[in-house]
């Protein structure tokens, strides 16, 4: 009886504590268990990475550009149906942060220069919820949530934060990289009244943050690569001292432009560059993370979009998924757009013994995932008084099952229509188009705007490309019809009948960072 006792006593304690967690294996084993400590979590987020821009998802391109990120994927597990929430940065980073789409959580569209809000308050993100379970979490790269007072990324669930406050071209520098138009330096913008210069902002300088401290302005983007890698490896080095788990999130200034990649040896291929130092940044997170910690650190690398084609030769590729459709009519397919190349993103998960090695998922997923299975994983729960987009994948990445989501649905976070607007819906391997067109494709068209009564509607099992729909008196078009209106008004009245957000897009001059307000660009450490 006293046995019992104590060892009932041992499981509660390990409960509430949150040190062990256990996980049940139905691999044909006999359903042994596997028990670990609490996981550490690396999420690595590139920015404008094309479907097709990692080696391991075009075999044919040789050599790849991409050697570590493929390593990952032959160590772990690939995805070939992985969608990020949005098809641009805001609204997409608020998503993954909470596992719930912009309709929710309040952010449809990005956030400005001069933003005086950002990600709501009253919305809850996964590092708040490990922060308060005990876990150390650290930040590195791009935030575009709100920059100013409580929307800091240290009011937000981090221990500590390194990077810029929002996109790397939301800014000037004294040393420009590589866009399309080129953009002007800090010194040259200001010989003009305008703010901006053909997309190029030079009315005030980018700067980089360390917490809520402006480290640098005008930031050196040359040398921004090498600043990350140097606080990820101090960061991991430094777990086992804290004795707590940790997440680190990485959310790259890759691929987006401005390209300034350091070890540029060949100008005829900048974004071919860029990717290698990417992919070489990833390479040092990984080794540093196999040497510390190795069986209880998860990686899981995705993207937050697809490429910006609008930059043409300074964009990345989005494989397969050309949006023939629409591009044959004029105008973009790939970021700001909901066609496949928008927002089916590169991604792989690693994690050696838990995660099978040389694996491949082509289960329907989403960035909105990551919230709940990591803190399943950490066994932590979500607040219950809201709903969620997202679920639970650890079937997926620890059982091999390929069950990911029924549907899908893609809302406009730059393109046709109003903001949030839900212009796709995919359900199965259809997908439904109701509203068409208005992205910038490379050469500046942008196609009409088309509002589509009943929806265009492909089968991405025969037309990955999405070039031609279904005949609308087809029966599979009616089947698939009835299916994705159901799906749609659910969807619908869900968000009408939930805890909904409500972002504040308020645009003051006064509210952009500046660390000199009496210098012209708001210059410190630096060349004055």
């Amino acid at each position: 009886m006293v046995s019992a006792q104590f060892t009932l006593l041992l499981l509660v304690s390990a409960l509430f504590s949150g040190l062990v967690y256990r996980i049940t294996s139905h691999r044909g084993d006999g359903d042994k268990f596997k028990t670990w400590k609490r996981p550490n979590f690396i999420i690595v987020l590139a920015d404008d990475i094309g479907w097709g821009d990692l080696g391991v998802n075009r075999p044919e391109r040789n050599p790849s550009p991409t050697p570590w990120l493929d390593l990952l994927a032959a160590e772990g597990k690939r995805f070939t149906d992985f969608h990020s929430p949005a098809s641009t940065c805001s609204p997409s980073r608020a998503a993954l942060l909470t596992g719930r789409h912009g309709l929710r959580n309040g952010v449809t569209h990005n956030f400005a220069v001069g933003s005086v809000g950002g990600l709501p308050l009253n919305e809850t993100t996964f590092p708040e919820l490990l922060h308060n379970a005990g876990y150390y979490t650290a930040m590195i790269g791009k935030w575009h949530l709100g920059h100013k007072g409580l929307y800091n990324p240290v009011h937000r669930g981090f221990d500590y934060y390194l990077g810029l406050p929002y996109s790397n071209d939301m800014g000037c520098t004294d040393h420009p990289g590589y866009d399309l138009p080129m953009c002007r330096s800090c010194k040259q913008g200001l010989k003009t009244d305008s703010q901006k210069h053909g997309g190029c902002y030079t009315g005030v300088a980018l700067p980089l943050f360390e917490n809520q401290t402006i480290l640098e302005q005008p930031v050196d983007l040359w040398s921004l690569t090498e600043r990350y890698t140097t606080a990820a490896v101090k960061i991991l080095h430094s777990a086992r001292e804290r004795g707590r788990p940790f997440l680190l999130y990485v959310a790259l200034a890759h691929m987006h432009v401005p390209l300034c990649p350091g070890n540029l040896s060949d100008t005829r291929d900048i974004y071919a560059s860029a990717l290698k130092e990417m992919d070489g940044l990833v390479g040092a997170i990984k080794s540093t993370s196999d040497a510390t910690d190795k069986e209880n650190t998860l990686i899981w690398f995705t993207g937050d979009n697809g490429p910006w084609e609008q930059k043409c030769q300074f964009a990345g590729s989005a494989g397969p998924f050309l949006g023939t459709w629409q591009t044959s009519r004029g105008g973009g397919s790939a970021k700001k757009t909901t066609w496949e190349g928008g927002h089916r993103v590169p991604t792989v998960v690693y994690w050696p013994g838990k995660v099978s090695a040389n694996t491949t998922s082509g289960a329907l997923l989403s960035g909105l995932d990551v919230f709940h299975t990591v803190l399943s994983l950490a066994g932590v729960d979500p607040p219950a008084d809201r709903r969620y987009d997202g679920i639970d994948i650890t079937d997926v990445l620890l059982r091999d099952s390929d069950t990911g989501h029924k549907s899908l649905l893609h809302p406009n976070s730059g393109a046709a229509a109003q903001y949030g607007d839900l212009q796709t819906v995919r359900v199965g391997h259809h997908k439904a188009f109701y509203i068409t067109g208005a992205a910038e494709a490379c050469g500046g068209g942008s196609g009409q705007q088309a509002l589509h009564d009943p929806p265009l509607i492909f089968d991405l099992s025969e037309d990955e490309e999405e070039s031609t729909p279904l005949d609308q008196q087809s029966e599979e078009y009616q089947a698939a019809l009835e299916a994705v209106q159901k799906t749609r008004e659910a969807l619908l009245w869900d968000i009408a009948t939930d805890n909904v957000s409500t972002a504040d897009y308020t645009v003051k001059r006064t509210a952009a960072p500046c660390c000199q307000p009496r210098n012209p660009v708001c210059r410190c450490h630096g060349p004055s």
